[in-house]
C-alpha cells in the first residue's frame, strides 16, 4: 500500500556505531549495539543474542566492503531499519548497506523495471506479499525455500525459525515454496471512540432510537445505524461525524478497495487466507490455479451483486456520514483525521496508525496516556458468510530477484535476516507496532504495554486474526491489475458512473489484461486461461461466488460489547 505517513518520531541514531570501520567490524560493534539499542528488549537471552550476532559477524566475512542497496516503502518500521538497523549492521558486518525509503508505488515500479529489464536496480526489496501471485507465475524472484537449502544455505541464519513468522502462509505459492519473508505486518480493522460508546447518555439515546445496544458493530447494518446516530451530534462542544473515509480519484483510492473491501461485503468464496476459487478481487481460478475470469459472465465476481453493494455502501457512507471534505481527500490526508477528535468510528482503519494515535496530548488520548479509542474486528456486509476473509493485512516482505548476482543477494539476505532476527524483532516491533513473529506478540513486554495500544495486542493474540490476509495468488500480475481499480472505482466515487457501471468497466479491464497475458503465454501453464462467457444467471445460480442479489441488503443489525468481545478471545 501507499506510504502510511512520514512520522515525526524521534529515532535515536547510533552515532557511535558509525565510528567502527568496516575493516574492524567484529563482536565489539555487536556488543555495543546489544547494550545501547536492544538493551535487553529481545525474546532471546543475552547469551543467545551474542550467539546470533557472532553468526552474522562470521557469515559476513566474504562480503566485507561490499556496497549493497535495498528498498522499502516509508513507514515507521522501515524508517527504524534504515536509520538505526542498517548503520548497526554495517558496523557489525562490514557490509555497507543503503536502505532507501520511497513510496510504495515507486517500490512496485522499481521492481517491475527490474523484472522487465533484468537490470539489478536493488539487491533486495521489501515489497508487499500482494505480489505473491506475480512472483510465483513469473518466476523472476528467487524461491526462498530453494535459496535457503541451496545457494543461500551458507548465509541462512540457523536461528531464523521460519515457523515463528505469522505471515508465512501469505508468502507461499501454490507450489508450496516460500517466495518472500515477512518484515512487517499490519491489518485494517474497525476503529471507534470507546469513551463515546461507553457514555450512558449515548447508550440510552441509541437504544431508544434503534432498539438495540450501542456497541461494536458485527455487521454493516449496525455500522450504518451508528454512523447515522453520531453524525451531527455535539460532543464536548464540537460537531462529530459517524464515519471517516476518502474519495479523491487518486492511486491511493485503488488499494482502498483491493485491500479486501469487496470481501468485507461478502464477495468471493470461503477460504483462508483467500477465497477459492473466487478471491476478494473477484478473480476466479480453475483447479490449476489459472485465472479464468473476473466478470460474472466468466464466473468471476468483480461486478457481482456483492461487489456492487460494497461500492454503493462506500459512496453512501462517504456522502452522508463523513466530513464534507473527505470526498476530496487522498489516503494520506484522511489518515490523521480520526486523531483530531471529531470521528466516532471508522470501518477501514490501518493498525499502522497506532503509533500516531497514542501520542500524548492529542484529543483521542487521556491525560494518563491511555487511548480514548479501541480497535476491533471489522463488521461484515450482507453477503458475508462464516469462513470468508474479513479484512486485509499488509505483509511487507523481503524478496530476492534472480537478476541480482549471487554474492550481492547473499549480502542483502544477511541484512534481511538481521532486521527480522529474534535478537532485533521485539525492539523493532515496539518501535513500529507491525508484528511478524509469534514470539514477539506473546512477549511479556507487550502484555505490559497492551492497555496503551487500544486492542492491538488483544487482536494479534486472538483467533480472529486469521481472517485478515493480503492479496492472494489468484492475481497473476499485481502491478498491471492494481492500477485499474482507482481509475474505474474513481468514476463511481466522483459520480461519473453508477457503482454497477464502474464495476462492469473494472472487470472488463481486468479481463483484457488477463487475455493479453494468456495470448503472450509468458506465465506458462499457470497463467490465465479465460472461460467462455455464459449468461450471468448460470453463474449466479451456482453454489458459492458470485452470489445472486439479496432481496434485503440490510439484515438485522448486530452489535457486541467490546469488553465481552475481548473476554471471548481469552
Amino acid at each position: 500500500m501507499e506510504s502510511i505517513r512520514k512520522t515525526n518520531i524521534a529515532i535515536a541514531v547510533m552515532i557511535s556505531l558509525g565510528s567502527v570501520s568496516a575493516a574492524n567490524a567484529d563482536m565489539a560493534a555487536a556488543e555495543k549495539f546489544l547494550a545501547d539499542e536492544i538493551n535487553g528488549l529481545s525474546v532471546l537471552s543475552d547469551a543467545e543474542q551474542k550467539a546470533e550476532m557472532q553468526w552474522f559477524v562470521d557469515a559476513a566475512k566474504p562480503f566485507i566492503g561490499m556496497d549493497i542497496k535495498v528498498v522499502s516503502e516509508t513507514i515507521t518500521t522501515h524508517e527504524y531499519e534504515s536509520k538505526v538497523l542498517a548503520p548497526a549492521f554495517t558496523a557489525i558486518t562490514g557490509i555497507n548497506i543503503t536502505h532507501d525509503l520511497i513510496g510504495e508505488g515507486d517500490v512496485v515500479e522499481k521492481l517491475q523495471t527490474q523484472m522487465q529489464s533484468g537490470e539489478n536496480i536493488y539487491d533486495a526489496y521489501i515489497n508487499d506479499s500482494d505480489l505473491i501471485g506475480t512472483h510465483w507465475r513469473y518466476q523472476q524472484a528467487r524461491p526462498l525455500s530453494d535459496w535457503m537449502a541451496g545457494e543461500g544455505a551458507d548465509v541462512t541464519l540457523p536461528t531464523l525459525d521460519i515457523d515463528d513468522f505469522i505471515g508465512i502462509e501469505f508468502t507461499t505459492g501454490p507450489d508450496g515454496k516460500l517466495y518472500q519473508l515477512p518484515d512487517q505486518q499490519f491489518a485494517n480493522l474497525y476503529w471507534f471512540r470507546y469513551d463515546w460508546f461507553s457514555d450512558d447518555k449515548n447508550k440510552a439515546d441509541f437504544k431508544a432510537k434503534y432498539g438495540y445496544d450501542l456497541g461494536v458493530p458485527v455487521n454493516w447494518s449496525a455500522y450504518e445505524d451508528i454512523a447515522e446516530f453520531f453524525t451531527g451530534r455535539e460532543i464536548d462542544g464540537q460537531k462529530v461525524y459517524g464515519h471517516m473515509d476518502y474519495g479523491k480519484k487518486d492511486p491511493s483510492l485503488g488499494w482502498r478497495f483491493t485491500d479486501a473491501w469487496l470481501s468485507m461485503a461478502g464477495n468471493g468464496d470461503k477460504g483462508e487466507p483467500n477465497g477459492l476459487p473466487v478471491d476478494e478481487w473477484g478473480i476466479r481460478v480453475n483447479e490449476n490455479s489459472q485465472p479464468v475470469g473476473s466478470c460474472v459472465a466468466r464466473g468471476g465476481d468483480t461486478n457481482g451483486p456483492a461487489s456492487v453493494y460494497s461500492i454503493t455502501k462506500y459512496i453512501d457512507w462517504l456522502q452522508n456520514y463523513a466530513p464534507p471534505e473527505a470526498a476530496g481527500m487522498v489516503f494520506g490526508e484522511a489518515g490523521p483525521v480520526p486523531a483530531q477528535g471529531a470521528i466516532a468510528q471508522q470501518m477501514f482503519w490501518y493498525t499502522a496508525f497506532t503509533a500516531d494515535m497514542v501520542k500524548e496530548g492529542i484529543p483521542v488520548v487521556e491525560d494518563d496516556g491511555s487511548p480514548k479509542w479501541r480497535m476491533a474486528p471489522s463488521p461484515h456486509g450482507a453477503y458475508w458468510e462464516e469462513g470468508q476473509k474479513l479484512g486485509y493485512q499488509d505483509a511487507g516482505s523481503w524478496t530476492l530477484m534472480k537478476s541480482t548476482p549471487v554474492a550481492r543477494a547473499k549480502a542483502a539476505w544477511l541484512y534481511a535476516q538481521f532486521v527480522v532476527s529474534k535478537t532485533v524483532d521485539l525492539k523493532k516491533a515496539h518501535t513500529g507496532l507491525t508484528f511478524i513473529r509469534e514470539s514477539t506478540i506473546q512477549d511479556q513486554s507487550f502484555t505490559d504495554r497492551a492497555s496503551k495500544l487500544g486492542g492491538l495486542i488483544e487482536f494479534y493474540r486472538s483467533p480472529a486474526r486469521v481472517q485478515w490476509s493480503p492479496t492472494g495468488t489468484n492475481v497473476p500480475d499485481y502491478p498491471k491489475l492494481a492500477q485499474l481499480w482507482w481509475q474505474n472505482i474513481g468514476d463511481a466515487s466522483s459520480g461519473a458512473k453508477s457503482p454497477q457501471e464502474a464495476m462492469d468497466a473494472l472487470c472488463e479491464a481486468q479481463e483484457k489484461v488477463l487475455s493479453r497475458l494468456e495470448r503472450a503465454g509468458i506465465q506458462g501453464d499457470i497463467g490465465p486461461k479465460l472461460n467462455e462467457e455464459k449468461d450471468p444467471e448460470f453463474w449466479l445460480s451456482q453454489p458459492g461466488a458470485p452470489k445472486a442479489k439479496l432481496a434485503n441488503e440490510k439484515p438485522t443489525p448486530e452489535t457486541i460489547d467490546y469488553d465481552e468481545l475481548v473476554k471471548s478471545w481469552q
